[in-house]
């Protein structure tokens, strides 16, 4: 079923070569949504990363990718501008998707390794949450947002518990969740809903960066009812029923998407 086929929606993803914002952008295309990838990799990643995008492409949808640095202003405007030039009409944007996992996994404390400063904190929060703020805006004030637009984010639980070597992320989730209540509460008048997804643990690239990841999969898959991880399928299909007509009503939320995984 093509939810989407025929309406000109488009999902903005930023941060969808891989994990959850790759799979968000398989599901949706499967599902008629025209796509658009901001993301920032290495030239040795390219054959990889082309060979996921040529999956969505397979699907009949109009694709779009930049591989920029979606945090530098001047970047921003220039795929806003194209963005503008493309869209046959004013409100195509559908679904913005935020999957940013850029930040610095330091302890606090550690005479081996280098610890957290002030500017650890700054280039996480900047990257993995405000930048959500700085993207919403832009695409606002170029009136691309559809009149029934989504916007979403993942979280983790991180947002209250604590995790060695975490502090930067986790500070950076909980501003995440803050900018989206907000959103939720000012851009509404607009058409604007705007959700967070709470990802139970899942086992990609960006899990695999934090120390001690091995340990947080077992007991992860100990504690969940259905004794396994999270996988990005999962939170793909979550975006893909917020993105319907259907959940218009779901505003302001943090959404656990892990199986049952927080409750115990």
């Amino acid at each position: 079923m093509n939810d989407f086929q025929d309406k000109n929606y488009w999902a903005l993803i930023l941060g969808g070569s891989s994990g959850l914002g790759l799979a968000t952008a398989k599901k949706l295309a499967k599902h008629g949504m025209n796509i658009c990838i901001i993301h920032r990799n290495s030239r040795a990643q390219e054959d990889e990363i082309n060979s996921e995008f040529t999956t969505i492409k397979a699907e009949g949808i109009q694709f779009k990718s930049y591989n920029v640095d979606a945090f530098k202003s001047e970047k921003r405007e220039q795929i806003i501008s194209e963005l503008k030039a493309l869209f046959t009409s004013e409100g195509n944007i559908r679904t913005l998707v935020h999957s940013v996992a850029k930040g610095n996994l330091k302890p606090m404390i550690s005479e081996e390794k280098p610890t957290l400063k002030n500017d650890d904190f700054n280039l996480t929060i900047n990257a993995m949450a405000i930048s959500l703020y700085d993207w919403t805006k832009a695409v606002f004030e170029a009136k691309l947002f559809a009149s029934d637009a989504r916007i979403i984010s993942f979280t983790s639980e991180g947002n209250t518990k604590a995790w060695k070597n975490y502090a930067a992320v986790s500070a950076a989730k909980v501003t995440l969740e803050a900018i989206t209540r907000n959103i939720a509460l000012e851009f509404a008048p607009f058409g604007i809903r705007a959700n967070c997804i709470q990802a139970g643990v899942t086992d990609t690239a960006s899990l695999r960066m934090i120390p001690g990841s091995d340990q947080i999969k077992e007991h992860s898959v100990m504690r969940n009812p259905f004794k396994r991880l999270t996988q990005p399928d999962d939170v793909a299909n979550a975006v893909y029923l917020l993105s319907k007509d259907e959940a218009s009503w779901i505003n302001g939320c943090v959404i656990p998407v892990d199986g049952g995984e927080h409750i115990s």
